[in-house]
């Protein structure tokens, strides 16, 4: 099943993917899109800075119906069906389950604690999707049960490339994929040296 969902999950880049499964067209942080992408049943907003909260994004693939999942400060920018979460509450959108849970910075300022923003795991076909969102390698992390891990691995804003590494081991996902990096920052050294870390120990799948 991992490996069925894993061939429908596409790198849109930089934290943006898009999933079809479950019957639903899903897209997390929807950014820069380009090319004849799919309308969507289902968006997973992270926060709002404007690399992961796109308006303009998010209006190419929203119909009527579209369900939004994000954060109280995301939803200002949005209409429509917009359902708002903070860390650790739940919801459904259809056969799909999704649970929010912190992403934050330790040694950074960019993305506070306090602002309760989001990373999602999702479980669709009976696997677990987990986006961890704009982070740093957090201690909340051990608690994360998940078959696929979306980890960002930049630095400068995130968690590095090696701290990602720490991260996948306390979560230790079957399958792990670089995230945050080829667009703003990051390159795909960073992508290559997280697989590097991981090597013979946990599946590295780079986009």
């Amino acid at each position: 099943m991992i490996e069925d969902i894993l061939k429908r999950l596409q790198w849109l880049g930089h934290d943006a993917f898009l999933l079809q499964a479950g019957g639903q067209t899903i897209y997390f942080d929807p950014f820069r899109l380009s090319g004849d992408l799919p309308p969507a049943d289902l968006i997973l907003v992270t926060h709002d800075h404007f690399d992961h909260c796109s308006e303009e994004d998010i209006a190419r693939i929203q119909q009527p119906e579209t369900m939004i999942v994000t954060e109280p400060q995301s939803a200002k920018k949005m209409t429509g069906h917009v359902t708002t979460l903070l860390p650790g509450e739940s919801c459904e959108a259809g056969n799909i389950s999704i649970t929010a849970v912190p992403a934050y910075n330790i040694d950074k300022k960019f993305h506070p604690r306090s602002n309760n923003w989001l990373g999602f795991i999702i479980t669709v076909e009976g696997v677990r999707i987990y986006h961890a969102g704009d982070t740093d390698y957090i201690p909340e992390m051990k608690e994360i049960e998940t078959d696929i891990a979306l980890l960002p691995v930049s630095g400068t804003y995130v968690m590095t490339a090696d701290e990602a590494v720490r991260a996948a081991f306390d979560i230790n996902p079957q399958v792990a994929i670089p995230m945050h990096y080829g667009t703003i920052v990051g390159d795909e050294k960073d992508a290559q040296r997280f697989a590097e870390g991981l090597a013979g120990k946990i599946r590295v799948e780079i986009p």
